[in-house]
């Protein structure tokens, strides 16, 4: 019954939401952790950015305003989902993940010091049991977002992912935190999460070739939330996470709205 209302909730959100990242409705707060998506929006450096096309805006011939656009996006760019599908066979699709995987209870892990003090920082088992010996265990059924602080370079690329060059020959300089495939694996087996995500572009740091934490998430089917924005924002429990993906059938991701409401 709560994530129905808070469903409700997010029905009426999507409406009223600016471009602000903090509102208000219904007595609780609402914090958008979407990045919007526009010329400067930041994607892998092997894909195209975001295309945006006027269509027409304008008074028509029958007397009344109009405005039609269109776009064209990769699916991992900006804010986004990673379904498990993206880098393990027979897994979900993001049209294939069930709603319910996509709303609870949310924790952040801030692990922005850390990050601070070496970019290439991999997110580590005790780092979760550090947060668990202070907050409790992380509840079944929640989602977890990892502040590495670099949110706040967003959307300079050369600061948020330590190269703003394009193609292939710019994979190998990218330098990022993430998750460490140990502690993802850690995860899965000894907790259950519906989800996972940080503010950073990829759940595996820049300087992986194997993306050991995609794999080790993506086989239980958990998705991964990525580029994800005002971390900084949220307090380290106590609020629910809602995260929309567009629908695309088939697909291995996709852009992501998402929400937390405390």
């Amino acid at each position: 019954m709560r994530y129905f209302t808070i469903f409700c909730l997010f029905c009426s959100l999507i409406a009223c939401i600016g471009c602000t990242s903090k509102q208000e409705l219904w007595g609780k707060k609402i914090i958008d952790l979407t990045h919007p998506f526009d010329s400067t929006t930041i994607f892998w450096p092997t894909e195209k950015g975001f295309q945006f096309e006027k269509g027409f805006e304008g008074v028509t011939s029958g007397g009344f305003f109009y405005t039609a656009n269109r776009f064209c996006t990769a699916e991992h760019g900006g804010t986004h989902i990673d379904a498990p599908i993206h880098f393990y066979k027979d897994r979900n699709t993001v049209d294939q993940i069930p709603l319910e995987q996509f709303i609870g209870n949310g924790i952040i892990i801030d692990v922005a010091e850390r990050c601070a003090a070496d970019r290439d920082y991999q997110i580590q088992t005790e780092d979760f049991l550090a947060w668990e010996k202070q907050h409790g265990q992380i509840r079944e059924g929640s989602i977890i977002l990892l502040r590495t602080g670099l949110g706040k370079y967003w959307p300079n690329r050369e600061q948020y992912m330590g190269t703003a060059e394009w193609g292939e020959a710019a994979v190998p300089k990218l330098h990022f935190p993430g998750l460490h495939p140990d502690a993802a694996s850690w995860l899965v087996t000894n907790r259950s999460i519906k989800a996972i995500g940080l503010d950073t572009p990829s759940i595996d740091y820049g300087q992986s070739t194997a993306y050991g934490s995609h794999v080790a998430l993506f086989e239980k089917n958990v998705p991964a939330f990525e580029n994800v924005a005002n971390l900084d924002e949220l307090p380290a429990k106590d609020f629910t996470i809602i995260a929309l993906p567009m629908k695309i059938k088939g697909g291995s991701g996709g852009p992501l709205r998402i929400v937390a409401v405390l």
